[in-house]
């Protein structure tokens, strides 16, 4: 497929992909065509050898969240904004969350809106030292939406989910690292280096037990201990008759480096 509104790249070497947003006159903002092409990419992600995915923007921003010239908003009118979450975001957040590979944000400027809870909807986000996280919802007079009432409360706590979501504050690249919003902040420069090193190394690495990984760590959110504790077993279950386990016990015996193969 071409895209205009987003670029793909899989590198068959690595098995990485990267995913860019692609309107950086816009900040990346999201259009209607641009979630279709971000939806087809994952397809072609999915459907690639690509074991690690990368999300960032292009530009001076990641993500602006909704392009609101793309909504023919009419003063007076309403406007079913459920009715765009329901086809488009929603279904986006749920996709990168169940993806059953590593997927890292690079946000590598302004991430406001329903863009800083894409990038918090990935496995890992790294931020450049000149990025922001603003949650500004409240400024239209809306609420935090694709993920965020959800993402938010969970990592930094409530009070700070609060503060963030009912004044709308930038939040600093190095404040959100240090409130465990995001998992590193890096100078600029660093960024795209750093984030094609680190989905390299983790393309190299069980998936398949990352993907597992995933799925447990968010259950817990929601389930008791004995329900947390009966899911571990099952997984490991499943992943002891894998064959990365195998390889990777006899790596272990013969001291050498497993060769991973994601299943």
């Amino acid at each position: 497929m071409s895209y205009q509104a987003i670029q793909l790249d899989i590198d068959t070497a690595s098995h990485v992909a990267i995913i860019t947003l692609n309107r950086p006159d816009k900040l990346n903002s999201f259009t209607r065509a641009m979630h279709r092409e971000l939806s087809a990419a994952l397809d072609e992600v999915g459907t690639s050898r690509a074991r690690a995915l990368v999300l960032t923007g292009a530009g001076r921003g990641f993500c602006a969240g909704q392009d609101l010239a793309d909504l023919d908003f009419t003063p007076g009118a309403m406007t079913d904004l459920g009715g765009l979450i329901d086809e488009y975001f929603n279904p986006l957040i749920r996709r990168l969350q169940a993806l059953p590979l590593p997927v890292i944000a690079a946000v590598n400027g302004t991430a406001a809106g329903a863009g800083a809870n894409l990038a918090l909807a990935c496995d890992l986000v790294l931020a450049a030292r000149s990025a922001s996280f603003i949650q500004a919802f409240v400024k239209i007079g809306l609420v935090p939406d694709s993920g965020g009432t959800w993402f938010l409360p969970q990592r930094v706590g409530m009070a700070r989910a609060l503060g963030l979501a009912i004044t709308g504050d930038k939040l600093t690249a190095e404040k959100a690292e240090s409130w465990g919003l995001i998992w590193q902040v890096l100078d600029d420069a660093e960024l795209a280096t750093v984030a094609r090193k680190l989905a390299t190394q983790l393309a190299q690495q069980p998936t398949r037990a990352i993907a597992a990984i995933k799925q447990v760590m968010r259950a817990s959110a929601s389930q008791t201990l004995d329900q947390q504790l009966d899911l571990e077993r099952d997984l490991q279950r499943e992943l002891g008759a894998s064959h990365d386990y195998a390889e990777g016990v006899r790596a272990f015996i013969e001291k050498r480096a497993p060769r991973f193969e994601g299943r």
